[in-house]
């Protein structure tokens, strides 16, 4: 069985998949972690980048981020682009990850853009993470050290939180730390519940 969990930028995803990770009957995978991975290693991923944004992309064999991000944030062309080359390679990488933790009850794939990248349909349940606007533009700010203008390009990227939440099938609302742990816990146990009927 396979959970997605998706929310908008600094909605504390990481922090919800960190709260999943200590039930042992579950296995993670971090979509954004792995793509940074295959960027940074794959020889065929980065001379397809290079081709695109040419040899600036890369800073002493690593993507510059901020380099990229200047160049893809505004321009819808570009960001599509790199997705064309990074998305099939997390694609397959996924495939071969779900193969070997067959012997888990459920799979947690975490991504921020799970619906903008029309991978929505290969789920059998997803999750959203929802916190207020405001929270999350500060959070990016301090987490990031940008201002607030970069942060809204980025939230701009990403589909508006009532669309995710009407396609979800589980709320978190991660306000405190101590709440979203109880929603964890029962989301938890109703997908372990729901992992038998799927054996």
């Amino acid at each position: 069985m396979i959970v997605g969990v998706t929310g908008g930028i600094g909605s504390g995803k990481t922090t919800v998949v960190k709260l999943f990770s200590n039930y042992t009957n579950v296995a993670i995978y971090i979509a954004d972690a792995e793509a940074k991975k295959l960027i940074n290693l794959s020889a065929k991923i980065k001379q397809q980048i290079i081709d695109l944004f040419g040899e600036k992309a890369y800073k002493n064999n690593i993507l510059d981020r901020k380099y990229i991000g200047q160049l893809v944030f505004n321009n819808k062309e570009k960001l599509q682009s790199l997705n064309n080359i990074v998305h099939p390679a997390v694609k397959e990488h996924f495939a071969n990850f779900v193969k070997s933790n067959q012997h888990k009850d459920y799979i947690l794939y975490e991504s921020a853009i799970l619906f903008e990248s029309n991978s929505s349909e290969k789920f059998n349940f997803i999750i959203s993470v929802y916190v207020d606007l405001s929270e999350r533009i500060q959070r990016v700010m301090a987490r990031d050290s940008v201002d607030k203008k970069e942060v809204l390009a980025r939230i701009k990227n990403q589909w508006k939180e009532d669309k995710k939440l009407l396609l979800s099938n589980y709320l978190i609302i991660n306000s405190s730390l101590e709440n979203t742990k109880n929603q964890v816990r029962k989301i938890h146990n109703i997908l372990t519940e729901k992992a038998t009927h799927f054996l």
